[in-house]
């Protein structure tokens, strides 16, 4: 059995506020990794480049 089959497995016996406990964790840990891409991809410039390609093909409307 894999370490994912392993905590599928975990996961779908576990109590009630077990499971709310770590959908809780798992939000967390998921937007914390979402902050982290953001912040390499500004630092690589990445996100500059690719607003300039949405400008430049005309994917962009001036705010109101």
């Amino acid at each position: 059995m894999s370490t994912v089959q392993e905590i599928e497995a975990a996961i779908q016996v576990l109590p009630r506020d077990e499971f709310s406990k770590l959908w809780q964790w798992w939000d967390h840990y998921r937007e914390a990794a979402w902050d982290r891409q953001i912040e390499a991809d500004l630092a690589a410039g990445k996100l500059l480049a690719e607003a300039v390609r949405d400008f430049e093909a005309g994917r962009c409307k001036p705010l109101p």
